[in-house]
């Protein structure tokens, strides 16, 4: 089994998102855990699991739905993006590999191309050219100036271009400040993300958040085992307090491995939307039953 969590760059229109869900689901073999919409960012996020082939077929019906229905010239939304279907990552789960990850990006990338003509990146594991290994080097304006993997236009003027990729499991929370001043947020972020010298393993952007009138520092946990999440969480509350601000909620996006909920249980408990179903293993056995 793997699994696959493409992000979408709609976050307001459920009625759209919903039919990019049962494009997915019309895959055979697809097992689809859940869908969650964010409003500010503009974006979706779904979850689906089950075997290679399905999981590549269900990601591409996805993404032509998308370039489908979503124009991305008219987008508005405070996340980076750079396509409709922004970010297909494949994900080994149980009996997985990331070697069947790497094979399922590179086809769904080529299928992609092939039905949709969006143009397609490889990113992390499954990406061809080293400098396309980290997400965030390949997925802004202009993206890296090289030319894509798949196709020969560098974006689809209305489409723009997908980021597939193979990885290990992936955890995003969201931790909301009391406050309006996304320069807090952004330094809060720099302070704990690795690339500016922060914590290992963690990814962090700080954004405005309209819809709750706040500031939120947006994590990537991209290491879960190697990752001291209640030291992440203390470093956000101490430098808040630092800046003149305080945590008000947070929320856990998509699933958290059983795993990393067994290592850090009151991290996890202290999401808004946290509950037994958040689990991955849980939400699959649930499904199958």
């Amino acid at each position: 089994m793997i699994e696959c969590v493409p992000n979408f760059s709609e976050g307001r229109d459920e009625d759209v998102v919903r039919r990019i869900v049962e494009s997915i689901s019309s895959a055979k073999g697809v097992l689809v855990l859940g869908w969650e919409m964010d409003g500010d960012h503009n974006r979706s996020v779904v979850t689906f699991a089950g075997v290679p082939d399905a999981v590549v077929e269900g990601a591409i019906r996805g993404a032509g739905r998308a370039a489908e229905l979503i124009d991305l010239s008219r987008h508005e939304g405070v996340h980076p993006r750079v396509g409709v279907a922004d970010v297909i990552p494949f994900v080994p789960l149980g009996g997985g590999t990331i070697e069947q990850c790497i094979g399922s990006a590179h086809l769904a990338g080529q299928e992609i191309w092939k039905r949709f003509h969006v143009p397609v990146y490889f990113y992390e594991s499954a990406a061809k050219i080293a400098g396309r290994k980290r997400l965030e080097r390949v997925r802004r304006p202009g993206f890296d100036g090289l030319p894509p993997d798949v196709g020969d236009i560098a974006a689809h003027p209305l489409a723009g271009a997908a980021m597939v990729g193979a990885r290990q499991l992936l955890i995003a929370f969201n931790i909301n400040l009391a406050t309006r001043d996304v320069s807090i947020a952004q330094a809060i972020a720099k302070k704990i993300r690795e690339s500016s010298g922060g914590f290992p393993f963690v990814k962090a952007i700080g954004l405005p958040l309209a819809s709750r009138d706040c500031v939120q520092v947006s994590i990537n946990f991209v290491n879960f085992a190697n990752t001291p999440f209640e030291q992440v969480w203390e470093a956000v509350v101490s430098q808040a307090t630092r800046l003149g601000a305080s945590v008000a909620s947070s929320q856990l996006i998509g699933f958290v491995p059983r795993r990393a909920f067994e290592q850090a249980p009151e991290f996890f408990s202290r999401a808004e939307n946290f509950d037994e179903s958040r689990i991955l293993e849980n939400r699959i056995e649930q499904l199958l039953k």
